[in-house]
């Protein structure tokens, strides 16, 4: 499989005017925090909410009229999904989607009201994707891989343009990798125009596949759903073509991200850059933030989408916030005597806490008959901050479990 940089070109052409031109901004605070001149790519502002759009609207707009009457079928987690369902619609085709049916309700949702018919079947993704091949072969379907295809990668291409045309002096660039679509394409693109731009991967630690490829790591072919919120980079086996063609030419590094460094980076992008991204589109980000990455002077990080589930964005922020400090869950057990909480907020007030939630706990196993916990969640500025609300509740003979 081979794709250039005038395959990326003529992709260009072709989705100019249906997709958006996703805007490139500086950060002052993610400059200040990492040490360099970061700018964000934000495809989370993309039609349908991610970068995928591009590489769908191009495949199927290079579809022979007689594979566009046959329908298309695609396999995804969500993004592939929604791009699939809108590009199919605007060509008038006819899209069936297999998604893994613990997907993200909302996602399916916006499938279906893309127009595509959805179809959930399989724990994981590569499940997914082996009905959906099954689909293919059953009804004679048009088969949109969501990476492995040579428009779907020069469509994701067309974002590595983007980001030289407005800073051709860029030292490095950050992207996400499920099954190597986006990095392929930006890459190629990339090292074509700059040689001396350094292109850096990001997995999921729950679905290392392409970074043990990368690293020559064992790979896990273990058949079993990864958890994690970074949902859409979550491929259990790397592709083997993906790897030999673009990544292994094209990249520099490759490193995985935890989902609590996903959440703080999630929580990062809502407060300091007004922006929503989804596990995967943050994962970028939390690599930047957590990974001592050389960036060059000049970095760009790729926000990939911001198609989040709502049930779990509360989880999410107060992930991020007690990861930085910013909100505090801590235990103590005291004597169970009269005036013993009082002293207790007293401390936490002193030291400027706010206390948002109290609770009394006189049964759990472990207390003695004249002893109490008291649960507290409190708002904070910092890990430092937390670590001085410690020692004032010790101060009062509180013991912290």
């Amino acid at each position: 499989m081979k794709v250039s940089l005038e395959d990326i070109k003529k992709a260009r052409e072709t989705i100019k005017d249906i997709i958006n031109t996703t805007e490139l901004s500086h950060s002052i605070s993610a400059s200040k925090l990492l040490g360099s001149e970061v700018y964000f790519k934000y495809e989370n502002t993309q039609r349908t909410g991610s970068f995928k759009f591009r590489g769908a609207f191009n495949k199927i707009s290079n579809l022979t009229a007689e594979e566009k009457s046959r329908g298309v079928v695609a396999s995804s987690a969500g993004n592939h999904a929604q791009g699939v369902a809108l590009s199919a619609t605007l060509a008038g085709v006819k899209a069936t989607i297999v998604m893994p049916v613990n997907c993200s309700i909302s996602k399916a949702s916006a499938t279906r009201s893309y127009g595509a018919e959805v179809v959930l079947k399989g724990e994981i993704y590569d499940e997914a994707y082996e009905h959906a091949q099954s689909l293919e072969k059953q009804f004679g379907y048009t088969f949109v891989h969501p990476y492995q295809d040579p428009f779907v990668i020069a469509g994701q291409g067309t974002i590595g343009i983007e980001i030289l045309e407005k800073i051709p002096d860029l030292d490095c660039v950050i992207v996400p990798i499920g099954g190597g679509g986006l990095i392929s394409g930006v890459a190629l693109a990339v090292k074509s125009i700059n040689p001396k731009c350094r292109v850096i991967g990001v997995q999921s630690d729950r679905s290392p596949g392409m970074a043990c490829l990368y690293n020559k790591q064992t790979v896990d072919q273990a058949k079993k759903r990864a958890a994690t919120i970074a949902d859409g980079i979550a491929i259990k086996n790397p592709s083997a073509l993906m790897y030999e063609n673009f990544i292994s030419k094209y990249v520099d590094e490759v490193v995985t991200v935890s989902d609590d460094e996903i959440a703080e980076a999630i929580v990062f992008l809502m407060e300091r850059t007004k922006t929503v991204a989804e596990g995967s589109g943050a994962a970028a980000m939390a690599a930047a933030m957590h990974r001592g990455l050389n960036l060059g002077k000049k970095c760009c990080v790729i926000i990939s989408g911001g198609n989040i589930d709502l049930n779990i964005v509360s989880k999410i922020i107060d992930r991020g916030q007690i990861l930085r400090g910013r909100l505090c869950e801590l235990s103590v057990i005291v004597d169970d005597l009269p005036g013993n909480l009082s002293r207790l907020t007293s401390a936490i007030a002193t030291e400027k806490a706010n206390v948002l939630e109290v609770r009394h706990d006189r049964v759990s196993q472990g207390l003695s008959l004249r002893e109490t916990r008291i649960d507290f969640t409190l708002e904070t500025t910092s890990i430092e901050h937390v670590e001085r609300i410690k020692r004032a509740l010790e101060a009062t003979g509180a013991k912290i479990i």
